[in-house]
């Protein structure tokens, strides 16, 4: 497919900083595309192959600031595919003219060709039965489902091409924010002898036995201690990390997910945790676009904003 080449040389590995006598390094997998960036370019690659080998139409699932539904709707518009988006919120569709006005990630979407069906946050619960699936198969006709998050076999596929052999031969851990399980899977398939660290991004008590049922290796663990108060939620104190590695180093961070990846690999290395000599690459995955829509909320809280 033209719209996923061979690209691993765009992204290259820059050093950060050295604390404590770690040296720590992030992948710029947020060079990978201008709008499907990081693990959505992954994540959707053998999706997309798939949808476009068989004529079918991509229904897939998220929020309204879902860097996978912009991601989904770009990668189908330059693949020539229909894309549907199910979107977490029935209000949102009583004036949809205000909605996309309001909402740079609809806006965006919509403007790639997505469909947008809106629906209530009851019903979007349900969204991983068979029966609500069934139900959009017989509105929308043959459609590819992709999960929220895009994380299936297809996913992890993808996520296995993040890492490259000398990445796996030159770093002793490899760390990576954790939100479905997909992309650290893939990750974890591919470095069998490399410590791997997810950094979860929300209380998920069941995402460690999800990803575990992905991988047959134990060289991974998932650390908690840094999601900050949940999913979505972006403290004062998140903020200013993300704020002053910006002046510092010249990176956009997101806050949902490399914001605390990044924010917990500091503070670990700042307590010594990590033997002196360790190299640690962190995968920076993007999701980038979804900023406007964080600091729209918190200048609705008058909270300190990202810059």
């Amino acid at each position: 497919m033209s719209c996923f080449p061979d690209i691993n040389e765009l992204t290259p590995n820059q050093y950060i900083d050295t604390i404590n006598g770690v040296e720590i390094w992030l992948k710029r997998e947020d060079l990978l595309h201008p709008f499907i960036s990081g693990n959505k370019y992954r994540k959707l690659k053998y999706n997309v192959q798939d949808a476009a080998s068989v004529k079918k139409t991509i229904l897939t699932f998220g929020g309204a600031f879902s860097n996978h539904i912009a991601a989904t709707a770009a990668a189908g518009k330059q693949a020539n595919i229909k894309t549907i988006g199910v979107i977490r919120g029935e209000e949102l569709a009583n004036d949809l003219s205000k909605t996309l006005a309001e909402n740079s990630t609809l806006q965006f979407a919509h403007n790639n060709g997505m469909d947008l069906h809106f629906v209530t946050r009851q019903a979007y619960r349900e969204k991983h039965t068979s029966i609500f699936q069934e139900n959009l198969k017989k509105r929308f006709g043959e459609v590819l489902i992709v999960p929220e998050g895009g994380s299936n076999k297809r996913a992890i596929q993808g996520c296995t091409e993040i890492l490259s052999k000398e990445d796996i031969e030159n770093f002793t851990q490899v760390c990576c924010a954790v939100g479905t399980g997909g992309t650290i899977s893939g990750i974890i398939q591919s470095a069998a002898q490399t410590r791997i660290i997810g950094f979860s991004a929300l209380k998920a008590a069941s995402l460690a036995t999800a990803i575990a049922a992905n991988v047959n290796t134990s060289n991974w663990q998932l650390n908690t201690n840094y999601i900050f108060g949940g999913y979505a939620k972006v403290p004062e104190a998140l903020v200013v990390f993300i704020n002053n590695f910006k002046n510092q180093y010249k990176i956009q961070l997101d806050p949902i997910y490399t914001g605390k990846m990044m924010y917990g690999i500091f503070d670990l290395c700042t307590k010594g945790v990590f033997p002196k000599n360790t190299r640690i690459l962190a995968i920076h995955t993007g999701g980038l676009q979804g900023i406007a829509g964080i600091n729209k909320r918190l200048k609705q809280k008058n909270s300190l904003q990202l810059i």
